[in-house]
Order: C-alpha cells, then structure tokens, then sequence
C-alpha cells in the first residue's frame, strides 16, 4: 500500500473543497447577512503501516490522512445604513426568527425585511418574520411609517404590532447551516438563550467575509492543491518504473 499517494488524495480532496468553500464565500459576499464559512484540516488515523506495522518498541505504527471539514463563522460583520425603516440589524450577539416555507424556524442575522400584500413583515425570499406572539402584522392601509425600536418593538405609527422575536444559542457552530443566511437549530446539544444584543433600524448587516483574504486563501490552496499534483505525479512515475523494470528483468 502507498501511504503518500493516499495522504496526497485525501490533501487535493480536502485543497478542492477549500476551493469551493472560498469560492462559495466570494460569491455571496454581498449577501446581507451570510455567514463566512472557514475550512479546518485534522489528521485522522487511518490504519497500520505496511510491512510488519511495528516501531522498534513493538508497538503497532499508524499512519494519518488529512481530513477537511467546514465550519461557520458567526463573527459579526459591518452594519450597513441603508435610510429603510423595514430593515433591522442586530448589533451584538442573537438572530432574528423566522418561518421558512416548510414551516421550520431558522435563525438569521439577515434584517433585510419587506412587508407583503398580506400587511406581514417579511424577508426579501418572502419568509415570514416572526414575532414573540407569531408574525408580526401590518395595516396595508395605515400610511404611518413603521419603527422598529432598540428592543425590537415593531410599530405603525403610534400603534405597536409586536415585537421581533430574538434569540441566541448556547454554542452557534452547531446549528445547521442551509446556504449561508438561514440557520437550522435541529441539533439537540443547542440550548436557546436570550438575545444580548440590540435592534438597529434602518441598518442591515453585511456579510463577515474579506474579498481580500478570501484571495489570499484561494491562492493557498491552489498552491496546496498543485504540490500534492506533483506529489502523486511522482508516486505514479516511481510506480510505473518499478512495474516496467520487474515485467522485464532481462532490460536491466
């Protein structure tokens, strides 16, 4: 068994996801809201080595593959004015509730809101915004301009329609990530805490990535995914010497 060869796979594996992830990360870095995603590599021990699999103290000798695996980053990013008394961001620390079309609660930092012609607070993909009581109801006929409080008090005028809901989570890099914006607490180990921080109307939170340093990252790893190319480029040519010298003994 070639060891290096698997090891240098697993690494363009892991180099090519990192690619995608970076990728995935430039793209939606206008996207108010997202979530910067970061990828970490472990070793993870793999099986015995070749041959008799024993260092010279007779113990079994292991050998490793790198593993990639994708984390989010919950990192706050700029607040961004943007003069709509719908839109909202939270500065500090929770996420505002709201009901997908499958009628799952997800969390999101993205305050972009819009009201629909059924006079509901809702966001920009036209899910429903919701509020401690359920969603949170508009006149469509009252012309008074909506306010959203420090506390998340959703007015019409003089009249307060409720009031967003905000939530936290005792350990955010478990919640289930959907595309970035919309975050799924369906883990068990996920305790909901009250939300620290506070409501900024008319300011929408922009996405926590840096172009620049995703370039940066994105020229690591192609220089990572090229020298491991090279790696098996090597094992491969090494390889295909000693089949060509053992097929035909009497060449040598």
């Amino acid at each position: 068994m070639n060891v290096s060869l698997y090891q240098a796979a697993a690494a363009l594996s892991a180099n090519s996801r990192w690619q995608d992830v970076i990728a995935e990360n430039l793209a939606s870095g206008s996207v108010p809201g997202f979530r910067k995603q970061s990828l970490t590599v472990d070793a993870i021990q793999s099986g015995l080595l070749p041959a008799t699999g024993l260092n010279s103290l007779g113990s079994p000798q292991y050998f490793s593959l790198p593993k990639g695996s994708v984390s989010t980053s919950f990192a706050s990013g700029q607040l961004d004015y943007t003069g709509d008394d719908k839109s909202a961001a939270i500065e500090g620390k929770g996420f505002f509730q709201v009901q997908l079309a499958n009628g799952s609660i997800a969390a999101t930092r993205d305050g972009e809101f819009q009201i629909n012609s059924h006079g509901q607070l809702v966001t920009k993909e036209g899910y429903t915004v919701m509020g401690q009581s359920g969603p949170i109801q508009l006149d469509v006929h009252n012309r008074d301009p909506i306010s959203i409080s420090a506390t998340g008090d959703v007015s019409q005028g003089s009249d307060v329609k409720g009031k967003l809901s905000l939530t936290d989570f005792s350990n955010p890099e478990l919640l289930t990530n959907t595309n970035g914006v919309y975050f799924l607490a369906d883990n068990p180990g996920l305790l909901k805490q009250p939300a620290t921080g506070s409501v900024r109307e008319g300011f929408v939170e922009s996405a926590n990535t840096s172009s620049l340093g995703e370039m940066a990252n994105m020229m690591t790893a192609m220089r990572g995914f090229e020298a491991n190319q090279h790696v098996i480029q090597i094992q491969d040519d090494r390889l295909g010497k000693v089949i060509s010298e053992l097929g035909n003994p009497g060449s040598s």
